[in-house]
């Protein structure tokens, strides 16, 4: 199998259009794409939210010479080349293919899936709409409990490490995967009726104006609130290959 049909598998999953896109109409950065190409024939792939160096290794130990990962391998101009995962992978014959932007936005990509994960079933709104897909999403989910629907996050992302801020009733939902707290995201929520946001990477004056606009909070870790959704592109792209891959987080499969 040549790289250029893993990338194609991963484009029509994930279209890399949908990251020009991203920066065409909402000024924002990415470099998605084949990052490191080492020219061989792929035996094998890894999937890993992250290039790290236990990645590569897991890659060895595999047999797998090409790794996808969702956060860029490579995020901008590198001036010199030094240890770290990068060189190990051209050391050892690792290709990498990157899927940002365009998986975080892509029908059925991460942000999708943080939603469907937290009980929502389609988007009232989507915050920034692309040809197909988008990225933040505001929706309805079964009424519950502020405390029970953080419970029920925390089971099905397979995390316990989250901060929850609030406390009623939860009906409509914001969510942004990532690092997508920001200002405008809870303007969003606010002007769109959700009552509570997710998302991951807060900071202080931002969980202080969620309080203020009367939104409850649930941050969970950047790690969780993207894995859960790269696990099942993972998934996907495995069908699609038809050849060995794997996927770094067990726990998902």
């Amino acid at each position: 199998m040549k790289l250029k049909e893993v990338y194609e598998a991963v484009d029509a999953l994930a279209p890399f259009a949908l990251s020009r896109e991203f920066k065409d109409r909402y000024g924002m950065y990415d470099n998605s794409g084949v990052l490191i190409d080492c020219g061989e024939e792929i035996s094998g792939v890894l999937c890993s939210l992250d290039l790290s160096d236990a990645a590569v290794e897991e890659a060895k130990k595999a047999g797998a010479n090409c790794i996808v990962t969702h956060h860029p391998a490579i995020w901008d101009g590198l001036k010199s080349l030094k240890e770290g995962p990068v060189l190990a992978c051209a050391k050892a014959g690792i290709s990498v293919i990157s899927a940002h932007l365009n998986l975080d936005g892509a029908e059925g990509g991460i942000d999708e899936c943080l939603m469907a994960g937290l009980g929502g079933r389609a988007a009232e709104k989507v915050m920034q709409p692309l040809s197909r897909g988008g990225y933040g999403r505001v929706y309805e989910v079964e009424p519950a409990s502020f405390a029970d629907f953080v419970l029920r996050a925390r089971r099905v992302f397979r995390t316990d490490r989250t901060a929850a801020y609030g406390g009623g009733e939860v009906r409509k939902v914001a969510s942004f995967c990532g690092a997508g707290l920001e200002g405008a995201t809870l303007a969003f929520a606010a002007e769109n009726g959700a009552d509570t946001v997710v998302s991951s990477d807060g900071k202080h004056h931002l969980i202080t104006e969620a309080a203020e606009r009367g939104l409850h909070l649930l941050l969970l870790t950047h790690y969780a609130s993207e894995n859960y959704g790269f696990a099942r592109f993972a998934l996907k792209l495995k069908d699609a290959l038809g050849a060995v891959t794997h996927f770094t987080d067990r726990r998902f499969l």
